[in-house]
């Protein structure tokens, strides 16, 4: 599959985008989702962030304490930005809502890089099958953009009596249902009858089509034959946890396994320094720690990642 693809973004104009995957995430014990108006809330943010932050999302998904989105991105730089984005609106909803103070520091934002067609397509089964983590089949979860996809929105008539665009709310309406004050006179999104963000109206289905081949069943199989334990390592927990070379040498291991179906130890120089910015990027790691687990020279590392000093030493 092509990774990267030619997208209009919220702004209008057109530029190619990369995919990336963004995890909002309540550390230690916080509950970021209470009820199910903090879960429409959460939803209607991740539009209303895509469309501040000029990106694109494919998927999404949120449930009690995180939320994932699949996302099409200009740069490293836009994608976080979106997150850091999502993060701070809706912790300032849950401060309103709640009264409960110093949220915005128990929440964390995370946005990786999707570099091959392995991370790609198991983000994108991955974040929708989070529903059955919370005890509900995939197809009848209200809130993820799984019914966007390879879905009924193109047929006459899709929209019912009672489903409202969302350019034509009022002001008031703009406060009260969308809660933002945002002007949404340009957006194509849609409402339904009850008064949800329909993820058919927002999310870019093409291009997860395009990443199953427009095939169903190939989606539906890999949501059902995944590791999501694996998954949820490689983009939730390994970029917000430094871990010891035993462990990060493993995880480079499967990496390597995943990308060129070879040992870490048999890969070639180019190989190597094909993995070292997804490496940098997605793991808490240094250029030290990189060294010694790829077995290069610290130079070799920090010219292949134009950086001139490490970060700490691990």
């Amino acid at each position: 599959m092509e990774l990267s693809t030619i997208r209009k973004l919220p702004n209008g104009l057109t530029s190619r985008v990369f995919p990336f995957h963004v995890s909002i995430k309540g550390l230690e014990d916080t509950v970021l989702c209470r009820d199910e108006e903090d879960y429409d809330v959460m939803v209607k943010y991740i539009a209303i962030c895509a469309r501040r932050k000029n990106v694109i999302i494919v998927m999404y998904a949120v449930v009690s304490n995180h939320s994932h989105e699949g996302i099409l991105a200009r740069n490293q730089l836009d994608a976080s930005a979106f997150g850091e984005e999502l993060k701070r609106i809706y912790s300032m909803w849950f401060h309103r809502k709640y009264e409960q103070s110093g949220i915005l520091q128990k929440v964390d934002s995370q946005a990786l890089p999707l570099e091959n067609d392995w991370h790609v397509r198991n983000a994108l089964a991955y974040i929708p099958r989070n529903a059955i983590d919370n005890h509900c089949p995939v197809h009848e979860y209200k809130w993820s953009g799984f019914r966007a996809m390879f879905s009924i929105m193109k047929e006459p008539g899709r929209w019912k009596a009672g489903v409202r665009p969302v350019s034509l709310l009022t002001k008031r309406e703009r406060e009260s249902i969308m809660h933002t004050g945002d002007v949404l006179k340009d957006v194509p999104w849609m409402l339904d009858e009850d008064g949800m963000l329909a993820p058919e109206s927002f999310c870019d289905a093409a291009y997860l089509e395009q990443a199953f081949s427009h095939d169903p069943a190939f989606w539906l199989k890999t949501i059902g034959s995944m590791n999501p334990a694996e998954i949820e390592e490689e983009l939730v927990n390994a970029p917000r946890r430094r871990v010891s070379d035993a462990e990060f040498f493993k995880a480079v291991s499967d990496t390597a396994k995943a990308w060129f179906k070879s040992d870490i130890g048999q890969l070639p120089l180019e190989k190597k320094l094909r993995l070292l910015p997804f490496l940098w990027r997605t793991r808490k790691t240094s250029v030290n720690q990189l060294a010694r687990v790829l077995g290069l020279e610290r130079e070799t590392v920090r010219k292949a990642l134009n950086v001139h000093e490490a970060k700490p030493a691990s």
